[in-house]
Parts: C-alpha cells; sequence; structure tokens
C-alpha cells in the first residue's frame, strides 16, 4: 500500500550578528588597496570594504541568505567595565590615524539604511553585550553566526551558536565547541575563567601573572570553573599557588570578560531574510560618495 512522504518544515534562516566596529576597523586598516573618491580628494576605504567584506563573508561562507543586523559600540560603551577598572582597553590608540574608522561610520548606516539591513546602538553598551543579549533572546533551534575577530565571543559558542571569523582561512572560518576545545583546551562555558587566567591584552586586561595558557588549561581540566579550584587542590602547588593568592583578582578580570546577556535592546530578529547587497562599488554610488 502505498503512502505520502510528508514535507519537511522549513528550517529557519540563519541569524548573522556582525560586530560592527570589529569588522569597520579591520575594512578600515586590513584592505589590501586604499579607496578614494574620483577626484582622490575623500578616503572611501572603510566604508567602501565594510560592504566589500560583509558582502563576500555571506556568499561565501552562507549556503542560505541569513537575516544580518549589524551591531555597534555605544559611545559610553565601556563605561560599566571601567568602573571595575579604570585601565580597561587604556592601551588602545586615540590618535586621529587611530581613530580613522569613525569618519566612516555615519556614511556605513547610511548604507545599511539604504539597502534595509538593520543595525543597533546602545549608547552605554558594547557590541559585545548586545550580540550577547540577541544570542540569549533568540530561541532555538535557529542557528546563529557571530561575525568577529574578537574570541571574546567564545564564551556565547554552543551547537547552534558559532563565531565567523574571515580572517581565517576558507575551511577554518567558522569556530564551534569542538574548535575552541582543540585549540585552547578549555570548553566554550570555560572561556571567562581561561581569560580571566591567562588575560586579554586586547582589553589590556592583564590575567594573572606567570599564568599562560598551558597552564590555564591544566588548572581548568575536566569542566572545571574559577570557583571550583580552591576545592581541587590544584592551587597547592606550583603556579597553581599563584592562582591561590589572586583568586580574587581573577573573579574580577572574569566579571569584566564575562558578557551581558540581559540588556534592554530596541530591536529584534524578524526571521526574515535580508536583502542581498550589491557591489560595495554600487554601495558607494548610491551613498552619492564617487
Amino acid at each position: 500500500m502505498g503512502g505520502s512522504v510528508l514535507p519537511s518544515a522549513p528550517q529557519p534562516c540563519p541569524l548573522l550578528l556582525v560586530d560592527g566596529h570589529n569588522l569597520l576597523w579591520g575594512a578600515t586598516f586590513g584592505f589590501p588597496a586604499e579607496i578614494r573618491s574620483r577626484d582622490k580628494t575623500r578616503l572611501l576605504t572603510g566604508v567602501f570594504a565594510f560592504f566589500a567584506l560583509l558582502r563576500v563573508a555571506i556568499r561565501e561562507d552562507f549556503t542560505d541568505q541569513p537575516e544580518v543586523i549589524v551591531v555597534f559600540d555605544g559611545q559610553y560603551g565601556g563605561s560599566d567595565r571601567k568602573e571595575l577598572d579604570p585601565t580597561y582597553k587604556a592601551q588602545r590608540p586615540t590618535d586621529e590615524a587611530a581613530l580613522t574608522p569613525i569618519q566612516f561610520l555615519p556614511d556605513v548606516k547610511r548604507g545599511l539604511d539604504q539597502h534595509r539591513i538593520a543595525w543597533t546602538e546602545l549608547d552605554h553598551a558594547e557590541a559585545d553585550d548586545v550580540i550577547a543579549t540577541l544570542v540569549r533572546t533568540t530561541p532555538p533551534p535557529r542557528p546563529i553566526v557571530i561575525m568577529s575577530r574578537d574570541r571574546d565571543y567564545y564564551q556565547l559558542i554552543t551547537d547552534r551558536v558559532r563565531v565567523l571569523n574571515t580572517k581565517m582561512r576558507p575551511g577554518k572560518r567558522y569556530i564551534g565547541p569542538a574548535d575552541v576545545f582543540a585549540r585552547h583546551h578549555v570548553t566554550p562555558a570555560q572561556w571567562v575563567d581561561f581569560r580571566a587566567l591567562t588575560g586579554d591584552p586586547a582589553d589590556n586586561i592583564p590575567g594573572i601573572h606567570g599564568i599562560g595558557a598551558k597552564t590555564a588549561a591544566t588548572l581548568l581540566a575536566d569542566g572545571i570553573t574559577l570557583d571550583d579550584l580552591p576545592n581541587t587542590g590544584r592551587l597547592d602547588t606550583g603556579r597553581g599557588r599563584t592562582v591561590r593568592e589572586q583568586l580574587d583578582l581573577a573573579r574580577k578580570w572574569r566579571d569584566m570578560i564575562r558578557l551581558n546577556r540581559h540588556l534592554d535592546v530596541p530591536i529584534a530578529p524578524t526571521c526574515q531574510q535580508s536583502q542581498l547587497l550589491p557591489p560595495p562599488a554600487d554601495v558607494v554610488e548610491k551613498l552619492g560618495l564617487w
């Protein structure tokens, strides 16, 4: 007796959350060619490269067109962490050359609006925390991809949440739980503990002096967290003693590294695919920048 095969339920389109400032900095300083207006008077590299890199990532790293939300750092985004430690990100240069990407920000936002790509920015929040909140509030089984070179996002990785680092070679750009463990010998759930021990130079978080990646991974083996360590005996000898003496400091670094997943974000995924981006030259043309 014959039967019919029920059609499978349509799969939700992937959600691509883009760390906007991270992409803009990479676009401005890492693009292989300088892009200028036709009269050579205006530098356009940041705008052109932002849309070029985003378009290439969507075309080459996704089988289905995703819904895209770009998240930018707020002007006072690091204030909460600076209250914990005034030296947070204090090492970053603030001269005119280092802040070149900021000049492109208004045009990047206009370009996103013109092509109906959603974006958001909270004055007192960093993009990391907004993205962490969007990850938490997006129900499964929808797959989520975070486009950024910032390893702080590793703490958000799960079976359905991956990080896309387009600076890595093809085939290695997606980072999932197994990749984090293979490279660092800790799980994504342990990432904040691991970085609290080893430090994060990009954010001027020193970690615990003398504790490198190998020692930190050994201390955290078998899923142990900072809070578990005092009862394991691992802090009784060698470098572990240093950690015991500075455990409160390590907890402070962990609090700074841990992302806030409970912000009031004024945007929510719509479960609708974003429209295709045209070539970056067309985006710049529509913006009237050539």
